[in-house]
Formats: structure tokens, sequence, C-alpha cells
């Protein structure tokens, strides 16, 4: 059996003063979470602000990551657009360089969209990238995208696209769901993105996560993401955090364990977190772990 996905961390992006990303904040973030036992890191997903972020700039950013000496063996690209062409663009771009996997969202802003018309939107954009196409996690995140990715079309794209779409990250937050793709697409690579469902998800069979919290309690969301151990820390900490607009929250965490305030800054159409709102998460993540800020 091929080694099982374990955890990656949803990178967070740094931003400079002037808006651009700060690459070298970003890569040394990057190694600290390998380090502290991530088998990966996701560049441009969700908490990485990825659909704010443009082809060159990601071009620039896996470039540096490279030269850094960060293996493409441990990168996830996100991609998180609407038209084929760019879709295609951006994943032949990271899986040229060879990266580990693509996390591809489905197109977003038409909504109530049938199957039939995402199976299409997959088919295609797999065939503009060509005999490059593997290693697709497709993402369904309803929350975010309003488009829901049916266990149905799951099993539509991998009987049509063997090797190609290798798995799913489950953002659904909705535990029928997730128990529902794992009963009947548990060969595939199935990650949780709930970390409310991580353990048990991870217990009945799934592969890991690629983990928002992982950018600040990695160690932790390993041994739910590897071990399916419970947390309920964690547990707890996840629903703070959804009480505020989650990847700005994230951001507050990660500045407030490590004290780099880059981390704050966000680009619009997010705005940062007020002084009170970083009061409120800083002190619920202080009282689950008894710990204060670096």
């Amino acid at each position: 059996m091929t080694q099982k996905f374990g955890l990656s961390a949803a990178l967070t992006s740094p931003f400079s003063t002037d808006g651009t990303i700060d690459i070298e904040h970003m890569i040394a973030h990057a190694r600290r979470c390998l380090a502290q036992g991530c088998n990966s890191v996701t560049l441009f997903g969700t908490t990485g602000e990825g659909c704010s972020i443009g082809s060159r700039e990601r071009e620039a950013v896996l470039g540096a990551f490279l030269e850094a000496g960060i293996s493409p063996s441990n990168i996830v690209v996100g991609v998180l657009v609407d038209s084929i062409e760019d879709a295609a663009d951006q994943a032949s771009q990271a899986l040229s360089a060879g990266v580990r996997n693509i996390l591809l969202a489905p197109p977003s802003y038409f909504k109530n969209v049938s199957d039939d018309g995402l199976f299409a939107w997959f088919s295609a954009v797999f065939a503009k990238i060509g005999a490059g196409a593997r290693d697709i996690l497709v993402y369904n995140i309803p929350s975010v995208t309003m488009v829901a990715l049916s266990v149905e079309l799951v099993g539509r794209l991998r009987a049509a696209f063997p090797g190609i779409v290798t798995g799913v990250k489950d953002s659904s937050g909705t535990w029928s769901y997730t128990e529902q793709l794992l009963k009947e697409h548990g060969d595939l690579i199935i990650l949780i993105g709930d970390e409310r469902d991580l353990a048990r998800g991870v217990r009945l069979g799934g592969q890991g996560a690629i983990s928002g919290v992982a950018n600040f309690l990695t160690q932790d969301v390993r041994a739910m993401a590897v071990d399916g151990r419970d947390d309920k820390r964690i547990e707890d900490l996840v629903v703070e955090l959804l009480k505020f607009p989650v990847t700005p929250a994230v951001k507050v965490l990660l500045s407030h364990t490590t004290g780099e305030n880059v981390w704050l800054d966000v680009r619009a159409p997010l705005i940062a977190l007020s002084a009170e709102d970083r009061a409120r998460i800083e002190g619920a993540f202080d009282r689950l772990f008894h710990q204060k800020a670096a």
C-alpha cells in the first residue's frame, strides 16, 4: 500500500505592508510546519487566500519554494478559479514542477449547477491539462463555494479519470456526508477538512487532513490526522474560530503563537479582525491550551 497522505498545513500567506506576498516568511513558516510533523504544506488554499493570489504571484512563490530546497513532493497546490483555462493553466504550472497533489475546487460563480455541469467542467479541465494530469484532490467546501460535490459525482469522476482524480478534501462539515464518502470511496485519499470530525474520520479510513489549525498546532493536529486521536481542545477551538471569519482568525492565532505580526494582514475582500475580536480569539486559545504567546 502506498504511504497515506498524512497532514498538510493549509499554509497561510503573509503579506508585506505594500500588499505583496512576503515569500521569505512564507518559506520559513513552511519549513517550521514540515519540521514539526507535517507531511506536506498546501499553498494557495482557502486559508492561504488562494483565490486572491494571481498566476504570476503563484509562479513566483512556487519557484522560490523549490529554489529554497523544499521538495515538490512536500507541496500541494490549491486551484480555486472558475474558468477552465485558468484552472488548467494553474494546475499544469504546478504539476510540471512535480508537486504532490492539486487541490481543485469546483467553479463557484454560477450557483445551483448540476452534477452534469460540474462533471463537464472537471472533464474539460483535465482534457486541457492533457497527459500531465494526475493526483487531483477535488475540493468539497460548499460553505465557501456554495457548490456541493455529491458522493455520486465523486464516483463518476473517479470512474472516468482513474489516476487523475485520486482523492477528495471534504470540508463540508457534515458528518453524514463524510461518513458516506468514506464508505463508498474509502480507497481514495479522503481528507477531513473539519477538525471536529477529523479523528473519527481517520479511524474510519480517512487518510489525513489539509488543516488550517496545523499552522499553529501542528503536532496536536498530527495526532488527530495520522493517529486518529481525539482532541477536544482542538474541537472546541474550531467552534470558537467559526464565530469569526475563519482565515483572518487563523492568521491571528498564528501571529499569537509566533509573535510575528506579519501574519495579521489579509487581502481584500477580507479584512483583518478588530483588536476586540483578536483579544477574544486569543483568550479562547489561551484558555484551551493553557499557554501564552511566544
